[in-house]
């Protein structure tokens, strides 16, 4: 029995399919009445089963193909669940750490992180520095000069990601290297843990190592890695409390599935009272989910979108696994026994979290606003005063954001994001002949464009599509699952397309668009079973489409690293006009 399946290794070996003429659904539904005259249905799965599949055995025909020992064959598929994962996440490692101190440079917004960041490290909270025209030459020079005074500093954006910046600034000081090493790592870890979750989603190690790999080279992914700004950090947060309820939703489900009785023919049977009112137990993940979205929250405020519909999501996914159960009313039973515990596991965490972020403000005397309540009175005056005075400089913050409108060269509208419509431009040189490696005879480019892997976007908008479909007329909760957490980072943007926004802010979902990919390239390779020459067709479709989007990856190289080329390079890459 494999290690990370949910089920007792007695139940594993329970038959994959009932006896069609035993009712599998809670006594008198609609489906034992048409058995009365005759209706015979598909084939169920076992209830345990449709529950909590397990995850199959892995297959041993592409080691065995080397006429290595059949055993050694088994161990070394086995060891593919997490060796697959981890190789992947090697390569997009060192991708990303490749060179990363280059370009020596504040590039685009780490202006004001990367030098946030660095006074967190200092005092605790958000100093002031003069006009980047004058701080970032002299952080950039030899010696280095830090024009950091302890005066508070009002900020657009909680603390959280900043702290996350300043871990690597201290380990290798206020550099480009050091201010980008950080979210070089979580960029990484990314990848380790999208592969990992792809395999829990799909029950499939190979689409899961497939999803990460689609994301080891994806080009906005990989620039965002190698910058100091916040948008990584909220993707991974998130992601990693995307993880934590696919986790939380296979223990209910096996505490649910224990608790149904069991047939005489051995086989686990749906039950009304059970699917009803059983309790799923103590469920530590849902803890996990809230200390994960409080800190994608307190990095950026789109975290709490996530919250929202992550909450409804795991809601839905109960009232599912109730149903499956024999609940006869799923939705009432799943607002007495979880809504409550739901909202209590995830939502205060989220929200002790946030503040314990800002302990180095409350604990400060010169953090903006830090005393801004001190002495009120009024009717809130039972508040703690630093409470009240985080509440008002949020407040600042909040009609700050919504009311940003100053036109900028890069900013787009969200309707353009999938399709690439319009790349940041983080950095840009022009170097000429015989400088900076230009060994043209005319100028050369040194760019750094925020800018996804076209192919791969392109076919994340087909991929999109198909998972619709499988949503809404398969009632795939996969698919579901993927188009929620697309949904959470995408949709509200739509709120606010009249405030200065940029297309990177969509990395935020990046991952879910390589889910949606491998779960449509799954499709096309068809399910297990499927004859082989319907296998090797999908195979062969799905292979040359991944290379397609590696090779894209790599023509566009140069573009994500900064790397100096000649002019008529750089504008062959141009393939929209809108990237200009």
């Amino acid at each position: 029995m494999r290690k990370d399946h949910p089920v007792t290794s007695s139940s594993a070996q329970r038959s994959h399919v009932l006896d069609s003429s035993r009712p599998t659904a809670a006594p008198g539904n609609w489906q034992d009445r048409l058995r009365l005259f005759g209706y015979v249905g598909r084939p169920r799965a076992d209830i345990l089963e449709r529950l909590v599949p397990p995850f199959p055995e892995p297959s041993t025909r592409l080691w065995e193909l080397t006429r290595i020992n059949p055993a050694l064959a088994y161990r070394v598929a086995r060891a593919m669940d997490w060796l697959g994962p981890v190789l992947i996440a090697v390569i997009a490692g060192a991708i990303r750490f490749w060179h990363l101190g280059q370009p020596r440079a504040l590039v685009f917004d780490e202006t004001y992180y990367a030098k946030d960041a660095w006074s967190l490290l200092q005092l605790g909270y958000e100093g002031t520095w003069p006009d980047r025209k004058i701080a970032d030459p002299q952080v950039l020079a030899h010696p280095q000069v830090i024009p950091l005074s302890d005066t508070g500093s009002f900020l657009a954006h909680p603390p959280t990601g900043k702290w996350v910046i300043a871990l690597g600034e201290g380990m290798f000081g206020l550099n480009p290297f050091g201010w980008r090493f950080m979210t070089a790592v979580l960029g990484t870890l990314s990848v380790l843990m999208l592969c990992r979750i792809g395999r829990r989603l799909f029950r499939s190690t190979a689409l899961g190592c497939l999803a990460g790999a689609l994301m080891a080279v994806d080009g906005l992914h990989m620039v965002m890695s190698r910058s100091a700004l916040l948008d990584i950090i909220v993707m991974f947060f998130v992601l990693a409390a995307f993880g934590c309820l696919l986790l939380d939703r296979d223990n209910a489900r096996a505490r649910l599935a224990a608790a149904l009785p069991v047939g005489e023919d051995g086989h686990t049977r749906p039950d009304q009272v059970t699917g009803d009112r059983a309790g799923m137990g103590l469920r530590p993940w849902r803890l996990a989910v809230g200390l994960f979205l409080g800190l994608a929250a307190s990095t950026k405020w789109n975290g709490l979108y996530f919250l929202v519909f992550f909450v409804v999501l795991t809601l839905l996914w109960d009232v599912g696994s109730r149903r499956v159960a024999g609940a006869r009313r799923p939705y009432r039973a799943v607002l007495r026994k979880d809504l409550g515990w739901s909202l209590l596991s995830v939502v205060p965490v989220a929200v002790v979290t946030y503040l314990t972020t800002w302990t180095g403000w409350f604990l400060s005397d010169n953090g903006y606003g830090r005393h801004w309540a001190d002495g009120r009175g009024g009717t809130w005056s039972w508040i703690p005063a630093p409470l009240r005075s985080l509440w008002h400089y949020e407040y600042g913050v909040y009609q700050f954001n919504v009311g940003l409108h100053t036109w900028h060269r890069y900013e787009s509208n969200p309707w353009s994001w999938l399709v690439l419509g319009r790349p940041v431009l983080f950095h840009y040189q022009s170097p000429k002949p015989g400088q900076d490696g230009c060994h043209a005879t005319a100028d050369c480019s040194q760019a750094i464009l925020a800018l996804g892997t076209p192919l791969l976007w392109w076919t994340a908008c087909c991929a999109l599509v198909y998972l619709l479909y499988r949503w809404a007329l398969r009632r795939d909760w996969r698919a579901g699952a993927v188009l929620c957490a697309v949904a959470a980072g995408y949709l509200p943007w739509f709120l606010y397309q009249d405030r200065t926004i940029f297309s990177f802010y969509a990395v935020a979902f990046v991952p879910y668009l390589c889910l949606a990919v491998a779960m449509m390239l799954g499709a096309l390779l068809g399910p297990p079973g499927t004859d082989g020459k319907r296998r090797t067709r999908g195979a062969v479709a799905a292979g040359v489409l991944v290379l397609l989007i590696a090779w894209n990856f790599i023509y566009f190289w140069p573009l994500y690293t900064g790397t100096t080329i000649p002019i008529d390079d750089w504008q062959s890459r141009m393939w929209l006009d809108t990237w200009v």
